[in-house]
Protein backbone atom coordinates (compact mmCIF):
# COMPACT_ATOMS: atom_id res chain seq x y z
CA UNK A 1 0.00 0.00 0.00
CA UNK A 2 1.25 3.49 -0.63
CA UNK A 3 2.59 5.31 2.01
CA UNK A 4 0.78 8.45 3.57
CA UNK A 5 2.91 11.62 3.85
CA UNK A 6 3.50 11.48 7.92
CA UNK A 7 4.57 7.78 7.20
CA UNK A 8 7.12 8.96 4.37
CA UNK A 9 7.83 11.29 6.38
CA UNK A 10 8.64 8.69 9.37
CA UNK A 11 10.42 6.85 7.09
CA UNK A 12 12.58 9.13 5.54
CA UNK A 13 13.76 10.65 9.21
CA UNK A 14 15.27 7.03 10.39
CA UNK A 15 16.74 6.40 6.43
CA UNK A 16 18.01 10.16 6.99
CA UNK A 17 21.77 9.51 8.31
CA UNK A 18 22.66 6.54 6.44
CA UNK A 19 20.60 7.61 3.23
CA UNK A 20 23.39 8.49 1.04
CA UNK A 21 25.37 5.25 1.73
CA UNK A 22 22.10 2.81 1.35
CA UNK A 23 21.53 3.85 -2.01
CA UNK A 24 25.13 2.94 -3.16
CA UNK A 25 23.75 -0.19 -3.18
CA UNK A 26 21.56 0.13 -6.61
CA UNK A 27 25.37 -0.26 -7.50
CA UNK A 28 25.68 -3.66 -7.14
CA UNK A 29 22.14 -4.21 -9.24
CA UNK A 30 23.98 -1.86 -11.97
CA UNK A 31 22.29 1.40 -11.23
CA UNK A 32 23.96 3.96 -12.51
CA UNK A 33 22.40 6.60 -10.21
CA UNK A 34 25.05 9.27 -10.30
CA UNK A 35 24.52 8.78 -13.90
CA UNK A 36 20.83 9.31 -14.10
CA UNK A 37 20.97 12.21 -11.70
CA UNK A 38 23.57 14.24 -14.08
CA UNK A 39 21.54 13.52 -16.99
CA UNK A 40 18.36 14.90 -15.16
CA UNK A 41 20.50 18.21 -14.41
CA UNK A 42 21.74 18.29 -17.96
CA UNK A 43 18.31 17.82 -19.31
CA UNK A 44 17.05 21.02 -17.93
CA UNK A 45 19.52 23.28 -19.92
CA UNK A 46 20.70 25.78 -17.21
CA UNK A 47 22.80 28.48 -17.39
CA UNK A 48 25.22 30.37 -15.12
CA UNK A 49 23.24 32.69 -12.91
CA UNK A 50 20.29 30.48 -12.94
CA UNK A 51 17.92 29.88 -10.29
CA UNK A 52 17.00 26.46 -9.64
CA UNK A 53 13.68 25.12 -6.89
CA UNK A 54 14.46 21.41 -6.08
CA UNK A 55 11.39 19.51 -4.79
CA UNK A 56 12.04 16.39 -2.78
CA UNK A 57 16.34 17.60 -2.29
CA UNK A 58 16.52 15.18 0.42
CA UNK A 59 19.78 14.74 1.76
CA UNK A 60 21.38 17.42 -1.59
CA UNK A 61 22.95 14.78 -3.88
CA UNK A 62 21.99 16.44 -6.61
CA UNK A 63 24.02 20.32 -5.54
CA UNK A 64 27.19 19.29 -6.44
CA UNK A 65 25.86 18.63 -10.28
CA UNK A 66 23.75 22.07 -10.19
CA UNK A 67 26.29 24.23 -8.69
CA UNK A 68 28.98 23.43 -11.38
CA UNK A 69 26.24 24.69 -14.18
CA UNK A 70 24.87 28.03 -12.42
CA UNK A 71 27.91 28.90 -10.37
CA UNK A 72 27.93 31.02 -7.27
CA UNK A 73 26.23 33.66 -8.60
CA UNK A 74 23.50 31.09 -9.36
CA UNK A 75 20.71 30.23 -6.49
CA UNK A 76 19.12 26.95 -5.48
CA UNK A 77 15.95 26.59 -3.58
CA UNK A 78 15.56 23.25 -1.81
CA UNK A 79 12.37 21.63 -0.28
CA UNK A 80 11.78 18.49 1.41
CA UNK A 81 9.38 17.23 3.77
CA UNK A 82 11.60 15.26 6.33
CA UNK A 83 13.32 17.70 8.79
CA UNK A 84 16.20 14.83 9.06
CA UNK A 85 16.84 14.34 5.70
CA UNK A 86 17.31 18.58 5.77
CA UNK A 87 19.70 18.17 8.27
CA UNK A 88 22.12 16.28 6.66
CA UNK A 89 21.51 18.60 3.04
CA UNK A 90 22.54 21.74 5.74
CA UNK A 91 25.37 19.72 6.90
CA UNK A 92 26.59 19.20 2.76
CA UNK A 93 26.18 22.99 2.04
CA UNK A 94 27.86 23.98 5.38
CA UNK A 95 30.97 21.80 4.56
CA UNK A 96 31.10 22.84 0.80
CA UNK A 97 30.67 26.84 1.48
CA UNK A 98 27.93 27.02 -0.70
CA UNK A 99 26.25 30.52 0.04
CA UNK A 100 23.45 29.87 -2.29
CA UNK A 101 21.17 27.02 -1.42
CA UNK A 102 17.95 27.65 0.48
CA UNK A 103 16.80 25.14 2.75
CA UNK A 104 13.06 24.78 2.87
CA UNK A 105 11.18 22.10 5.02
CA UNK A 106 7.65 22.17 3.46
CA UNK A 107 5.24 19.78 1.71
CA UNK A 108 5.55 20.64 -1.87
CA UNK A 109 1.99 20.27 -2.39
CA UNK A 110 1.00 23.02 -0.71
CA UNK A 111 4.27 25.26 -0.67
CA UNK A 112 4.48 28.09 -2.70
CA UNK A 113 6.79 28.36 -5.84
CA UNK A 114 8.71 31.61 -6.28
CA UNK A 115 7.57 33.38 -9.38
CA UNK A 116 9.83 33.38 -12.47
CA UNK A 117 12.78 30.26 -11.36
CA UNK A 118 14.58 29.77 -14.49
CA UNK A 119 14.43 25.58 -13.78
CA UNK A 120 12.14 23.05 -11.57
CA UNK A 121 13.44 19.64 -10.91
CA UNK A 122 12.90 15.93 -8.89
CA UNK A 123 14.74 13.38 -8.96
CA UNK A 124 13.24 10.29 -6.94
CA UNK A 125 10.85 12.13 -5.24
CA UNK A 126 7.57 13.62 -6.92
CA UNK A 127 6.07 10.36 -7.65
CA UNK A 128 5.59 9.33 -3.78
CA UNK A 129 3.27 12.67 -3.22
CA UNK A 130 0.01 11.91 -3.87
CA UNK A 131 -0.43 15.73 -5.81
CA UNK A 132 2.00 15.05 -8.41
CA UNK A 133 -0.12 16.66 -11.46
CA UNK A 134 -0.80 19.53 -9.39
CA UNK A 135 2.63 20.17 -8.32
CA UNK A 136 4.15 20.11 -11.64
CA UNK A 137 1.04 22.45 -12.81
CA UNK A 138 2.03 24.72 -10.74
CA UNK A 139 5.60 24.79 -11.37
CA UNK A 140 4.90 25.17 -14.60
CA UNK A 141 3.41 28.03 -14.41
CA UNK A 142 6.37 29.49 -11.88
CA UNK A 143 8.67 29.31 -14.33
CA UNK A 144 9.81 32.03 -16.27
CA UNK A 145 9.66 31.83 -20.13
CA UNK A 146 11.82 29.53 -21.88
CA UNK A 147 12.42 28.01 -17.86
CA UNK A 148 12.62 24.14 -17.39
CA UNK A 149 11.21 21.23 -15.50
CA UNK A 150 12.54 17.82 -15.39
CA UNK A 151 11.71 14.47 -13.25
CA UNK A 152 14.11 11.74 -12.93
CA UNK A 153 12.05 8.28 -10.90
CA UNK A 154 11.35 5.17 -11.55
CA UNK A 155 8.37 3.65 -13.52
CA UNK A 156 6.78 0.07 -14.14
CA UNK A 157 8.61 -1.31 -17.35
CA UNK A 158 6.29 -2.27 -20.01
CA UNK A 159 7.96 -5.24 -20.73
CA UNK A 160 8.99 -6.65 -17.81
CA UNK A 161 7.41 -10.00 -16.57
CA UNK A 162 5.10 -9.64 -13.27
CA UNK A 163 7.02 -11.44 -11.11
CA UNK A 164 10.10 -9.20 -11.99
CA UNK A 165 8.02 -5.97 -10.98
CA UNK A 166 7.22 -7.34 -8.16
CA UNK A 167 10.70 -8.58 -7.16
CA UNK A 168 11.26 -4.22 -7.95
CA UNK A 169 8.88 -3.12 -5.75
CA UNK A 170 10.00 -5.54 -2.71
CA UNK A 171 13.48 -4.39 -3.44
CA UNK A 172 13.02 -0.66 -2.96
CA UNK A 173 9.84 -1.01 -0.46
CA UNK A 174 12.73 0.47 1.98
CA UNK A 175 12.47 3.88 0.26
CA UNK A 176 8.59 3.87 0.09
CA UNK A 177 8.05 2.44 -3.52
CA UNK A 178 4.66 0.00 -3.81
CA UNK A 179 3.15 -1.34 -6.63
CA UNK A 180 0.08 1.65 -6.57
CA UNK A 181 2.55 4.10 -7.68
CA UNK A 182 3.23 2.54 -10.77
CA UNK A 183 -0.22 4.33 -11.79
CA UNK A 184 1.17 7.60 -10.97
CA UNK A 185 2.43 9.22 -14.40
CA UNK A 186 4.64 12.37 -13.94
CA UNK A 187 5.67 12.33 -17.51
CA UNK A 188 2.35 12.47 -18.48
CA UNK A 189 1.97 15.86 -16.48
CA UNK A 190 5.27 17.64 -17.90
CA UNK A 191 4.12 17.06 -21.50
CA UNK A 192 0.43 18.39 -19.99
CA UNK A 193 1.65 21.47 -18.87
CA UNK A 194 4.71 22.21 -21.17
CA UNK A 195 6.64 21.42 -24.44
CA UNK A 196 7.95 18.49 -23.89
CA UNK A 197 12.04 18.71 -24.91
CA UNK A 198 13.33 15.46 -23.63
CA UNK A 199 12.32 11.56 -22.55
CA UNK A 200 14.62 8.80 -21.69
CA UNK A 201 14.74 5.60 -20.49
CA UNK A 202 17.36 3.14 -18.59
CA UNK A 203 18.15 0.13 -17.15
CA UNK A 204 15.39 -1.96 -19.27
CA UNK A 205 12.73 0.61 -18.88
CA UNK A 206 13.09 1.02 -14.99
CA UNK A 207 14.17 4.43 -14.50
CA UNK A 208 13.58 7.82 -16.83
CA UNK A 209 13.83 11.42 -17.23
CA UNK A 210 11.64 13.66 -18.49
CA UNK A 211 12.18 17.16 -19.21
CA UNK A 212 10.01 20.01 -20.85
CA UNK A 213 10.14 23.54 -21.41
CA UNK A 214 7.69 26.71 -20.78
CA UNK A 215 7.29 28.44 -24.36
CA UNK A 216 9.25 31.64 -24.53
Amino acid sequence: MTLNKGETRDLYRRRAKRYDLSIQLYRLFGFAMDQYRQDAILALGLAPGDHVVELGCGTGLNFEYVQRIIGPEGKIVAVDLTDAMLDVARCRVAREHWTNVEIVQADVAKWQFPVGVSAVYSTFAITLVPEYDAIIERASRALRPGGSLAVLDMKKPDHWATWLVKLAVWLNKPFGVSLDLADRHPWDSIERYLRKTDYREYYFGAIYVCAGRKDA
